[in-house]
């Protein structure tokens, strides 16, 4: 590039464009590179010295110099009258760069040992001369028709640019830091946390109960600074590595549902040395802490038929609203158009809109009013009801209908035996086997997962024996799910007398 170019006292040399130039360092005359100049120097006066000079071909250390002997360029120092001196050294405080001619003659005649070393003071080359002359020096310029030699000094700056590179590419960001502890928590965990007979395993639970015990010690797992942001998102990079599977069981909820143990990444990684039982333990009370349960918040969807009442609103088919919004329209629509009966103030007046919107035909010649309150449920009656779930760290999933209650029920077995049953935990981001797990410890009972019929990915947990009171307390307290999202909790057994 023109710009910090030094210019010598007698002037710019003369260049043509095309020409064939060399590029050397400030403090040594022996080439770097060359090029081709991408303007005369006319052209480069002109243009104030910006813009690109020369076009490089071939630069020491390149792939070229690698298929060579691979030595390294010979120290040249300059020689300078006092005002060339001078000028220089301004030109290396402002970090400029020195272009001036050379002339070399009878290249091919010195000896090896003085082409490592020439005296510049003897070199020189005509334009006229004999192609003989100039056979090596085309040689190492790629066989390309030389006219002139330039020679272009290069500021020290260039070695300072270079070793800061060097240096910002040993510094790694602290966003590759935590990709990689990522990584290895992620194949810590499948390679001494995980079992088969865990399969199909939640996400979520993958990471609170097998990948945070398995973060080194005196680091944190944080996914939001890794360059996934999102378990999900490098979970489905995982799957394209092909060490694992990634299955969607219910919208917006993911899980583990094969691990490929031979993968070489899984075989050849060997596990580091992490913390203590203490430690582990308290990483694991630490994870509990963590957990969330999903928010879970119920809408109302406008459907055709109600479309009329609310497009005053600016709302168009399909939008969401909660139960006060929906107060919040309709009583705007009934006071700007005035429908308000003026006898009694509780009583609103069924305009051609509200009676095609809110009442049955049979009505529509006999109902003229309606309080506000049959008014306000008749419009949540013809709405459609939906819900909306949100997992900590995901996007919010919007359902139509309402949520599924888990469903806890006791069934009777041979020999008068009984057993719960317990269906939907997926759909609240609950792992059916540590469930299980739990289940077993705390009851003391055989467990199984099983398939629910009719469906392909969804999941029954059976329990031996009456088991709601032990479901309840670990879903209400550990898992912090409101009852009212379940089902079956009056089937607990009843207290008594113990038989002696």
């Amino acid at each position: 590039m023109l710009p910090g170019v030094i210019s010598p006292p007698s002037g710019l040399p003369k260049v043509l464009q095309g020409d064939l130039c060399a590029i050397n360092l400030v403090e040594n005359r022996a080439p770097v590179a060359i090029g081709l100049a991408n303007m005369s120097t006319t052209e480069m006066l002109a243009a104030g010295m910006k813009g690109k000079g020369i076009t490089t071909l071939h630069t020491y250390l390149d792939q070229l110099w690698a298929f060579g002997e691979k030595t390294h360029p010979p120290v040249i120092a300059h020689k300078h009258d006092d005002s060339e001196q001078v000028g220089d050294q301004e030109g290396e405080e402002k970090g400029e760069v020195v272009i001036e001619t050379v002339s070399i003659e009878n290249v091919t005649a010195m000896p090896s040992t003085e082409r490592e070393t020439p005296d510049l003071d003897n070199l020189c080359l005509n334009v006229e001369t004999e192609p003989e002359a100039v056979t090596s020096l085309t040689e190492q310029a790629s066989d390309c028709e030389v006219e002139a030699l330039e020679i272009v000094h290069l500021t020290e700056m260039s070695k300072d640019a270079e070793s800061q590179q060097d240096a910002a590419e040993n510094v790694r960001t602290a966003q590759e830091q935590m990709d990689e502890v990522l990584l290895q928590c992620f194949l810590h965990a499948l390679k001494c946390k995980v079992k088969k007979a865990d399969l199909p395993l939640l996400a979520s639970t993958f990471l609170k109960i097998h990948m945070y015990p398995c973060c080194p010690e005196g680091r944190t797992l944080d996914i939001k600074k890794s360059s996934y942001k999102k378990l999900s998102k490098f979970l489905h990079s995982m799957q394209q590595k092909q060490i694992i599977q990634v299955k969607e069981f219910s919208k917006g909820v993911e899980s583990i549902v094969v691990v490929k143990w031979d993968h070489a990444d899984l075989k050849s990684f060997i596990v580091p040395e992490i913390a203590t039982g203490d430690e582990v333990m308290k990483v694991d009370r630490d994870t509990d802490i963590v957990y969330q349960p999903p928010e879970i918040s119920s809408f109302y969807s406008v459907s055709s038929k109600l479309l009329p009442l609310f497009e005053h609103a600016g709302l168009k088919k399909d939008a969401t609203l909660s139960s006060v919004d929906v107060r919040n329209i309709v009583t705007n629509y009934v006071k700007s158009n005035e429908l308000i009966d003026d006898c009694n103030k509780n009583y609103v007046i069924v305009n051609p809109t509200l009676c095609d919107c809110i009442l049955e035909k049979s009505e529509h010649h006999i109902v003229t009013k309606l309080k506000w309150d049959d008014l306000f449920a008749r419009c949540l009656e013809r709405l459609q009801e939906c819900h909306q779930v949100t997992f900590p760290g995901q996007n919010p999933i919007i359902r139509k209908g309402s949520i599924k209650p888990i469903v806890i029920d006791v069934a009777q077995r041979a020999s008068n035996k009984k057993v719960t049953l317990i269906k939907n935990l997926e759909v609240y981001g609950i792992d059916p086997q540590i469930i299980g797990n739990a289940l077993q410890l705390r009851a003391q009972a055989s467990v199984t997962l099983n398939q629910v019929p009719g469906t392909k990915d969804k999941m029954a947990l059976q329990v031996q024996g009456n088991q709601v009171n032990h479901v309840a307390k670990l879903l209400t307290e550990e898992y912090r799910i409101p009852s009212k999202y379940i089902q079956g909790l009056n089937k607990a057994p009843k207290g008594g007398k113990k038989k002696r």
